[in-house]
C-alpha cells in the first residue's frame, strides 16, 4: 500500500510509516495536481498546508484514511470524506503543551515589551523608560475558553501567581473549582481582567466573541492575546484598540487569513506578532507525526482509529448495522444540546426494542459527540467525547428496555440543566433516521438541515403568523409539524426551513403574541 505525505512530516513520523508502506513526499501540490495522484493512495497525510478538498477526495478512489498532523481539520471537507467512508483522523494532543507554552510566552513578552526592546537595542538605541513593562504576579487573567489549552494555560499561570477569570459555558462551578478558577461572562472578563486570553474553537458562536463592545469594556492597561484561532477576536476591533490607546498592546500568533499580510494589525507598534508558531516546536511536530502515523498503520492493517473525528472506531460489520443509530444519535443530541443551550448537566440515554439488545457503546458515544460539539467545535471525536464530558462534570446515564411499543427500535436523549431539560426520541426505518417526538409531542421529522422549534399556547392566529414573519423575510418552510394540546395549552411546532434563519426574525417570531420561545436547530 501507498502514503503520500504532502506536508513537511518530522522524520521520526515518516520512519514509522516507511516500515510498513511505500511512502511518497510530495509537498506544494496544487488541487489539480493532487487530484491527478490521489487515486494511486491508500492514504494521505497532512498539515495544515494541503487543502483536502472535495474534488481531491472524490478522486481518491483507493483512499482509506485522511491524517492531519495537528488538531484543526479546517482544510479537509471531513463531510465529503465522510460520504466516501474515508476516516479523517487528527492528533489532538500533541501540541497541547506547545501552545499552552507559546500563550505564556507570548503574555510575558507583552508585558515586558521584549520584542520591540530588542528590536531597539540592536538599532543601536538605548530606550529603557520607553519600553516600561508591567509584572503579572498578583494580576488577574482572564482565560476565553477553558479546554485542554486553556486549563494548561491557567495552570501556568496560577504558578505565576497570577488571579484566574474564566468563561466556558460548558464547565460546572465544580470543575472551575477544581481548575482553581472563578467562572465570569465574557462582559465581565473584559472589565476586570488585566490580561486576557482566547482558546475556544472558531464556531459560529464564538467568532468575534471578543469585538468592539468587549473592548470599549476593558482598562486602558489591559492586554490581549491569542494563540488559538484566527476570528475568535475580530481584527478590525483589535486594530482599533490598539492604534487608539483604548488597550496597552496585544499579542496574537493566528490571523484570519494567513500570511496576514493586509491586516491593519502589522502596522501596530505595540502588538506582538508570531506567524502561526503555537505548535511549532520539535517536541510538538515529533508527537502529532508519529500519532498520525500510528493511526495510519493501524487502519491500513485492519485495525481501528484512535482519533477519528467523522467515523466511531468499530469494525465494520458492527459498523454496517449500528451506522445509521449512530448517526440519528449524534444528530438528535445535537438538536438537544441547541435547543438547552449551555452548561450541560447530564445526558440520558434510553433504547428501546431491538437495538436494546445490541452494543449500544458506539452509538452513546455519538450522543455524547454530538452534546459536545455545538459546545466545543470539530475538537470533539469519538474518542474523546467521553473524557471531555468527564473532564466538565457531564453525567451520563444509558437505560436499555427490550420493548417498544410503535417501532422495533427508538433511541430517547435528553439533556439536562437544573430544573430544565430537552428530550427527543428517534427512530430508524431502513437505513435513514427520523425523529419522531420533541419534549414528548409526536413529530415525524428528517432530521436535517434547519429547523425551527417554536412553544407555543394552542390557540387561533398564532401559527399563521409565524409563518407570515418567515415568509416576508424570503425564508422558504418545507415542512411543518403542530403538536396537540387542549385549547388555551401550550403545546410546540417544528418547521423545517431552507436556509438559516438570523436571530433578529426569531426574535421577530417570539414577538407574536401567543409564541413563548422560538429556537433555530442546525443539522
Amino acid at each position: 500500500m501507498k502514503v503520500l505525505v504532502s506536508d513537511p512530516l518530522s522524520e521520526q513520523g515518516l520512519a514509522k510509516l516507511n516500515q510498513h508502506f511505500t511512502v511518497d513526499v510530495l509537498t506544494g501540490l496544487s488541487e489539480e495536481e493532487l487530484v491527478d495522484k490521489i487515486p494511486d493512495y491508500e492514504a494521505l497525510v497532512i498539515r495544515s498546508g494541503t487543502q483536502v478538498t472535495r474534488k481531491v477526495i472524490e478522486a481518491a478512489d483507493k483512499m482509506k484514511i485522511i491524517g492531519r498532523a495537528g488538531v484543526g481539520v479546517d482544510n479537509v471537507d471531513v463531510e465529503a470524506a465522510t460520504e466516501k467512508g474515508i476516516i479523517v483522523v487528527n492528533a489532538p494532543e500533541g501540541n497541547m503543551l506547545s501552545a499552552a507554552e507559546h500563550t505564556v510566552a507570548m503574555m510575558l513578552a507583552l508585558s515586558r515589551n521584549i520584542p520591540q526592546a530588542n528590536s531597539s537595542l540592536k538599532s543601536k538605541k538605548w530606550e529603557r523608560k520607553k519600553f516600561m513593562g508591567v509584572e503579572v504576579n498578583g494580576k488577574v487573567l482572564g482565560v476565553i475558553g477553558l479546554g485542554r489549552i486553556g486549563a494548561e494555560v491557567a495552570k501556568r499561570a496560577q504558578g505565576l501567581e497570577m488571579d484566574i477569570l474564566a468563561y466556558d459555558p460548558f464547565i460546572s462551578e465544580e470543575r472551575a473549582k477544581e481548575l482553581g478558577v472563578k467562572l465570569r461572562t465574557v462582559q465581565e472578563i473584559a472589565k476586570e481582567s488585566d490580561f486576557i486570553t482566547v482558546h475556544t474553537p472558531l464556531t459560529k458562536e464564538t467568532r468575534n466573541i471578543v469585538d468592539k463592545a468587549e473592548f470599549d469594556l476593558m482598562k486602558s492597561n489591559a492586554r490581549i492575546v491569542n494563540c488559538a484561532r484566527g476570528g475568535i477576536i475580530s481584527e478590525e476591533a483589535l486594530a482599533e484598540a490598539l492604534q487608539s490607546g483604548k488597550i496597552a498592546g496585544a499579542a496574537v500568533d493566528v490571523f484570519v487569513n494567513e500570511p496576514p499580510f493586509e491586516s491593519p494589525l502589522l502596522d501596530c507598534d505595540n502588538l506582538i506578532a508570531t506567524p502561526h508558531l503555537g505548535a511549532s516546536t520539535e517536541e510538538a511536530q515529533i508527537n502529532v507525526a508519529v500519532s498520525v502515523a500510528e493511526e495510519v498503520i493501524s487502519v491500513l492493517n485492519g485495525g481501528t482509529a484512535k482519533n477519528a473525528i467523522n467515523i466511531p472506531s468499530v469494525k465494520p460489520e458492527i459498523m454496517t448495522m449500528l451506522a445509521p443509530y449512530i448517526q440519528l444519535a449524534e444528530t438528535m443530541s445535537k438538536a438537544c444540546a441547541q435547543l438547552l443551550g449551555k452548561n450541560y448537566e447530564r445526558l440520558e440515554i434510553s433504547y428501546h426494542g431491538e437495538i436494546a439488545e445490541k452494543d449500544t457503546r458506539p452509538i452513546t458515544v455519538a450522543a455524547l459527540k454530538g452534546m459536545l460539539q455545538v459546545a466545543l467545535g470539530s475538537a470533539v471525536n469519538y474518542v474523546n467525547a467521553a473524557s471531555l464530558a468527564k473532564s466538565r462534570k457531564v453525567g451520563v446515564i444509558e437505560s436499555k428496555s427490550e420493548t417498544s411499543e410503535e417501532y422495533a427500535s427508538t433511541i430517547s436523549i435528553k439533556i439536562i440543566r437544573g430544573n430544565e431539560s430537552e428530550s427527543i426520541t428517534g427512530t430508524v426505518i431502513g437505513n435513514s433516521g427520523k425523529i419522531i417526538s420533541i419534549n414528548n409531542e409526536h413529530v415525524d421529522i428528517v432530521p436535517s438541515g434547519y429547523i425551527i422549534v417554536a412553544k407555543h399556547v394552542n390557540k387561533p392566529n398564532v401559527i399563521g403568523p409565524c409563518c407570515i414573519v418567515l415568509g416576508e423575510n424570503g425564508i422558504n418552510i418545507s415542512g411543518m409539524q403542530v403538536g396537540r394540546a387542549e385549547i388555551g395549552g401550550t403545546t410546540m411546532m417544528a418547521l423545517n426551513v431552507d436556509s438559516e434563519v438570523p436571530e433578529p426574525i426569531l426574535k421577530e417570531m417570539r414577538s407574536v403574541e401567543g409564541i413563548i420561545d422560538a429556537k433555530l436547530i442546525k443539522l
